[in-house]
């Protein structure tokens, strides 16, 4: 007799060596998942648990493993899309989007390390706890690199540039609610990689900033000492 692995192809035996392995891949995968959905609410954790309970209900994606079930409820659902859109009108308000940022600080990282927990009651309580921590971390720091990104994004006055940050940070938790149930690995891969990318992009627009206010001091400086010298 044999069993398969998560619809994947793979087949394992289902003497005592297949079931460990299919064990200890079962705790691997779960751990990726709740790896990913902490990705996604350190960018929002009202959309991921809103757009993961919306595919639930739309039979998109299969039954929530754990705890996470509860996302799908009616209740949790109308919290958060309201929660989301209240988000979302922030975002694109100059000056409110860092605020409503900042003030995330304390809120992310925790619904991060719970979103987790949600994730991957079912496993081991080993895999639990390290989801815990591991997915609590991730999700501060991908909150500090959205803080960075948003503060540096809202200096420019005219809202596209919110609008446009705001929609590519949703369709970002869009495909993480989806696709990190079929394929948790690629997806947690990605959403890394994107981590690494995005941070490499605060740095560089800071940097950016920095140098442009640092030309616009020295240009005002240089006027102040030569008031008879007039620039055409």
């Amino acid at each position: 007799m044999s069993v398969s692995f998560f619809g994947s192809g793979i087949t394992l035996n289902n003497g005592a060596a297949g079931l460990f392995v299919w064990s200890a891949m079962s705790s691997v995968i779960a751990l990726a998942q709740s790896l990913g959905l902490a990705y996604a609410a350190g960018v929002s954790p009202y959309a991921t648990v809103l757009l993961v309970g919306l595919c639930e209900r739309a039979h998109w994606i299969g039954p929530l493993p754990g705890v996470m079930g509860v996302a799908a409820n009616p209740v949790v659902l109308v919290i958060c899309g309201a929660l989301a859109t209240l988000e979302l009108a922030a975002s694109l308000i100059p000056g409110v989007a860092s605020v409503w940022e900042t003030v995330h600080t304390a809120i992310r990282p925790p619904a991060a390390a719970l979103i987790a927990v949600a994730t991957a009651w079912h496993s081991d309580p080993a895999i639990v706890a390290a989801a815990a921590l591991l997915d609590g971390g991730l999700g501060l720091v991908t909150h500090a690199t959205k803080l960075g990104l948003r503060v540096a994004v809202d200096t420019s006055p005219e809202p596209l540039s919110n609008g446009v940050l705001s929609a590519t940070e949703l369709s970002v938790v869009a495909a993480m609610s989806y696709y990190v149930w079929s394929h948790p690995l690629i997806s947690l891969a990605l959403a890394l990689a994107l981590l690494v990318l995005t941070l490499m992009l605060v740095r560089l627009v800071w940097r950016t900033i920095r140098r442009m206010a640092g030309d616009m001091v020295s240009g005002r400086w240089m006027a102040a000492a030569n008031p008879g010298v007039t620039n055409v």
